[in-house]
């Protein structure tokens, strides 16, 4: 009967164990079947909505971008604070197909692509991308420097964890409305939460700044990867010439692995001490049943 508790046990703790250590794995493939699904909506929407009401949701974010004074601070890209101080009309800028969404990023050396969301609150940021309030809109133009902000170093989502991977001369895009914007990146910088130096405008320039946390699982720094805005066709160029590079490995799948590794060590070490523990349980009954059984 013992023995047979035991099996149970052990059975039930791998069990766990498995659940535990598939976990993440599973949600980050929920969550970007997610993104695929909403982006392929999104685009869908996109192809319906007549030009004139493409036209005017642009014409809008271009007058909201001249609104911006270059070289206006900007809070941290985490930070709450500050919010309130934003055009009352922001929440429906670029949102034509009324889900709240602004448009896509595109990072193919990283193989992220997924939806912009108004502010950097948790709602957003656990959805997708977050556009910095009191940052240019992403439609492009001189004068306009968007930030994007993104987590890193979730157990169970991918997002931004992999930007460090990017070097200087990469391309990423921005999918807004019916046009594609693409930059490349220029500058990378790691600096304190409260340093935002770095992200206003720059007078002349179409700039585009991803910024998510560092370094991986501590978190007390900020990654800036900027991007200047090049002609798509010139990225398309640049793509066809690295297609042939091998892709960096990922750093969230990297570090799930070693959760794997480190998850079976420690379930089989459980395995192994209970097991010990059984043992020795059962040869002190033993003991003391054959004492008692001589006694008498």
């Amino acid at each position: 009967m013992k023995k047979k508790m035991f099996t149970i046990c052990t059975v039930l703790l791998f069990l766990a164990a498995l659940c535990l250590t598939l976990y993440p794995l599973i949600s980050n493939y929920v969550d970007q079947k997610y993104a695929s699904q909403i982006h392929t909506a999104y685009q869908e929407v996109m192809e319906q909505v007549d030009d004139a009401a493409l036209l005017r949701a642009k014409e809008r974010a271009f007058a909201y971008n001249r609104s911006i004074v270059p070289g206006a601070s900007t809070e941290d890209a985490y930070s709450q604070e500050g919010l309130q101080a934003a055009s009352a009309d922001y929440d429906s800028q670029l949102d034509v197909a009324g889900n709240g969404i602004m448009g896509y990023v595109e990072i193919p050396k990283i193989s992220v692509n997924l939806p912009i969301f108004h502010g950097t609150e948790n709602d957003s940021l656990e959805r997708g991308i977050g556009h910095l309030l009191g940052s240019s809109l992403p439609v492009g133009g001189e004068n306009t420097h968007t930030i994007l902000s993104g987590h890193s170093g979730m157990a169970s989502q991918k997002m931004f964890t992999d930007l460090e991977q990017l070097t200087t001369g990469d391309v990423f895009y921005l999918h807004i409305l019916n046009e594609t914007l693409a930059y490349q990146v220029v500058e990378i910088n790691t600096v304190l939460p409260y340093d935002t130096s770095l992200l206003g405008i720059a007078t002349g320039e179409d700039l585009c700044t991803l910024v998510t946390c560092t370094p991986y699982g501590v978190n007390t720094h900020r990654l800036l990867v900027r991007g200047s805005r090049i002609p798509y066709e010139e990225a398309e160029l640049l793509m066809e010439e690295t297609v042939s590079e091998e892709a960096a490995a990922s750093t969230w799948e990297e570090k799930y692995l070693q959760g794997i590794i480190l998850g079976i060590a420690a379930a089989l070490v459980l395995i192994l001490i209970i097991a010990i523990g059984a043992q020795i349980y059962q040869s002190i009954a033993g003991s003391i049943g054959g004492n008692d059984h001589a006694k008498r």
